[in-house]
């Protein structure tokens, strides 16, 4: 987890709460527009069969959605226990219990101890880890065919609402922080794993970008 924070601190941050918001949003919603681009840019390039690895994947909506169009397992890396409840919950509704694999492991200091996979998804993950390109150097190693990410793009607008989040975080005390890593330098550690990039999109709140092997 880096030297920001530690676990009791992303319970704090990522709470049962925030996980019901989550689910209930994907259950009445279905998913964002950047999940959506997330998701298209994986399927656009051929996802039947494969398998997913999701780092910080949440309630899993991603990962339903993958499965659903063709993929054919999934697993969920996490630093926070407080999405299980709801995880399980979606996944007993869309009928794919037993599909996904839901872990409690920082890949980034134990990378030996996951599997590779077909994809690998990160999104709004990069910007919750100080070290980063530990981070990213991980997964890129970890994906056979496609990686795809989010970020804040590095803009004033972003520093500043990072920079007051994490300024109330500090008054109440939670060592958790959120950050806007540099965009070239992600690139050049996934590009350093063999990956090259075929996908950019560039956002308001999030930039996506799509890496092939």
């Amino acid at each position: 987890m880096g030297d920001c924070c530690g676990r009791d601190d992303y319970q704090a941050t990522f709470t049962d709460r925030f996980a019901r918001q989550m689910a209930r949003r994907f259950r009445t919603r279905g998913l964002t527009r950047v999940e959506e681009r997330l998701v298209g840019f994986l399927t656009e390039r051929g996802i039947e069969g494969a398998t997913v690895l999701e780092i910080g994947g949440g309630v899993g909506e991603i990962q339903i959605e993958l499965l659903r169009r063709g993929a054919a397992s999934a697993t969920n890396l996490e630093i926070s226990t407080n999405y299980e409840d709801e995880a399980r919950l979606l996944l007993e509704h869309a009928g794919l219990t037993g599909r996904v694999s839901r872990r409690f492991l920082d890949i980034a200091v134990a990378p030996d101890d996951v599997e590779p996979a077909d994809l690998v998804v990160l999104h709004r993950v990069v910007c919750c880890y100080p070290d980063y390109e530990r981070l990213l150097a991980a997964a890129g190693s970890h994906a056979r065919r496609l990686l795809v990410l989010s970020h804040p793009p590095r803009n004033g607008m972003t520093r500043v609402a990072l920079w007051c989040e994490n300024a109330l975080r500090r008054l109440r005390r939670n060592d958790f922080r959120a950050f806007v890593h540099s965009p070239s330098v992600m690139v050049d550690v996934l590009t350093a794993q063999g990956l090259t990039p075929r996908y950019r999109h560039h956002g308001l709140a999030w930039d996506v970008v799509g890496f092939e092997r």
